[in-house]
């Protein structure tokens, strides 16, 4: 039970991102309810990790993509545990990089359920309670996808194309109600065990290292961008940010220095 403590809902919730953010949450007096779909030992681990740093954290595996999963979970927590004060969509809808013949409907649509509709769900559920209590913030973490389509990148680039939109809207009903909605690009390579790690496998550690020094997002650092949009003032809210390691070219960046050209 979170006691008197606010309730950060993690739907995501792996070693990366997701789980160095429920630790900084919970360092700033949260308690944190962490949901992934699998790997029951690693969110064990992540769920001991906080209580022995003297925080509180609730585990629980959810496979998203199954209708009322979700829904499910809300209504749990709300019940439970306690009001979801704030949340952390942090779900991936990386398929891999796959040309359209190489792309199945069946995949085309697991993508969008885990990228777009998923978030929609969590908001259908949980945002009407926010309303009422006239306060909450729903964190959505994106992907340069959601704002440059490459090859190979067809489910991916529509699922989060359809997730910032999805946010804009949110953002748009949900503000002048007392909600706070912000959409997070992560606009390049995050040091994720969960994620990249297990992408690249046996390559992790040279990519990394070919990255240099900086090279690759720290997911503890971006666990504190989380924390101060979480913790902005009305009169003061930011929708949209986009963080990257300081080498890397922006997305908008049509013209590169040669130096940093990542293109070649």
């Amino acid at each position: 039970m979170a006691g008197d403590k606010p309730v950060f809902l993690v739907l995501g919730a792996g070693a990366g991102i997701g789980g160095h953010a429920a630790a900084r949450f919970v360092a700033g007096g949260y308690h944190a309810v962490l949901a992934r779909r699998s790997d029951e030992e690693g969110l064990a681990r992540l769920v001991t990790q906080i209580e022995q740093a003297g925080g509180s954290a609730t585990g629980t595996l959810l496979n998203a993509s199954e209708d009322g999963t979700i829904e499910e979970l809300v209504e749990r927590v709300e019940r439970d545990i306690g009001p979801i004060d704030c949340a952390l969509y942090n779900l991936g809808a990386q398929i891999g990089n796959r040309s359209l013949e190489e792309t199945p409907h069946r995949t085309f649509e697991l993508g969008w359920r885990l990228g777009c509709f998923g978030l929609f769900r969590l908001a259908h559920a949980m945002l009407p309670a926010m309303v009422e209590r006239g306060k909450g913030t729903l964190l959505v973490t994106s992907a340069t996808a959601a704002v440059r389509g490459n090859a190979g990148q067809h489910s991916h680039a529509a699922a989060m194309g359809g997730r910032r939109m999805l946010c804009q809207t949110l953002n748009a009903e949900f503000a002048p109600k007392g909600v706070h909605v912000a959409h997070v690009i992560v606009d390049g390579a995050v040091d994720s065990p969960d994620t990249l790690g297990k992408m690249l496998g046996d390559r992790f550690e040279a990519f990394k290292d070919a990255k240099g020094e900086d090279g690759v997002v720290d997911p503890g650092a971006l666990a504190e961008t989380y924390w101060h949009l979480a913790q902005q003032p009305r009169n003061c809210w930011t929708h949209e940010i986009d963080a990257r390691p300081w080498l890397d070219v922006p997305w908008w960046n049509d013209n590169p220095s040669p130096a940093i050209d990542t293109r070649k």
